[in-house]
C-alpha cells in the first residue's frame, strides 16, 4: 500500500477540566469543523479534607472525548495549551491515546478532515516532531470499583505517588450467574477513577490500588492500564 493511500495514524484526544474550561475547549472544536464524539460529568478527586477546607461538596468536572488524526491531534493539544492555558495550575489534563482502528466511516471523515484543514487549522508537522510526541511514556490506570469507595483508592494511590485522579459514575450490565463465577460484584452501579501517571509508576500504583480495592476487598475492583501518547497539566 502506497504512502498516499495509507489511512492516518488514530488518536483519541481526551480534555478533563472545570466545565467553562471544557465550553472554550468545545469552541476552538467546533472552529476546526472537529466533533466532539463525548462529553460527560465527572469529579475531581481532591482529598476531603481539602474539600472541607475550600468549603467545597464536589469539584465538578467535564470530560470531552474526540477522534483525530495524531498530527492534527499534537496541534490541538498546543493550542489548548496557548490558546486556553489548559496546563497550567488547577486548569485541567488533556491527552492523547492511540486507536488501532474505527469504522470506515469515521476514517474517511478524518481524512477528510485533514485534506480540508491542513493549510488552516493544522500546519504541517515534521517527522522529528511527530517523533519527539510518542517518546513521553505515560499510561492511564483506570479503578472500576462499587460505588462509594473512590476515596479509599485515591488514598491508596498518594500513598504511593499519585497527585490526582477523575471520578465518574457508570451502570454494571452483566450477567448475574457469570458475575458469581468470576468473583465479581453485581451492583450495578459503578464508580471508575482515572488516574493519568509516568508509565514507571505504573505497577507501583496498580500494585497499591489492587491490595486495596482489588477483587478481594469490598470494592471489587478492577485495576487496568492503557498507554499514553502526549499529555499538557501533569507537570
Amino acid at each position: 500500500m502506497g504512502p498516499e493511500k495509507r489511512p492516518p495514524e488514530l488518536r483519541m484526544l481526551v480534555i478533563i477540566s472545570a466545565p467553562k474550561l471544557a465550553e472554550k475547549a468545545a469552541e476552538l472544536f467546533q472552529k476546526g469543523h472537529i466533533p466532539v464524539l463525548y462529553q460527560f460529568c465527572a469529579q475531581g478527586t481532591a482529598s476531603s479534607e481539602m474539600m472541607e477546607l475550600l468549603g467545597l461538596g464536589s469539584i465538578e468536572k467535564t470530560v470531552l472525548l474526540s477522534i483525530m488524526s495524531r498530527p492534527s491531534a499534537g496541534e490541538m493539544l498546543k493550542k489548548l495549551k496557548k490558546q486556553l492555558h489548559l496546563g497550567t495550575s488547577n486548569s485541567g489534563i488533556a491527552f492523547t491515546m492511540s486507536l488501532s482502528g474505527c469504522s470506515s466511516r469515521m476514517m474517511d471523515a478524518v481524512k477528510h478532515l485533514e485534506e480540508a484543514q491542513k493549510e488552516t487549522l493544522f500546519p504541517t508537522i515534521t517527522k522529528r516532531e511527530l517523533n519527539t510526541m510518542s517518546d513521553m511514556n505515560y499510561v492511564m490506570i483506570l479503578a472500576v470499583i462499587n460505588q462509594g469507595f473512590g476515596q479509599e483508592v485515591m488514598t491508596a494511590a498518594r500513598a504511593v505517588g499519585a497527585s490526582g485522579g477523575t471520578a465518574f459514575h457508570v451502570r454494571h450490565l452483566v450477567n448475574e450467574e457469570a458475575a458469581k463465577f468470576w468473583g465479581l460484584s453485581v451492583h450495578q452501579e459503578r464508580e471508575v477513577i482515572s488516574i493519568v501517571a509516568p508509565e514507571e509508576e505504573k505497577l507501583t500504583l496498580m500494585k497499591a490500588i489492587s491490595e486495596t480495592c482489588g477483587l478481594h476487598s469490598e470494592a471489587k475492583g478492577i485495576v487496568l492500564s492503557m498507554p499514553v501518547d502526549q499529555v499538557i497539566g501533569l507537570d
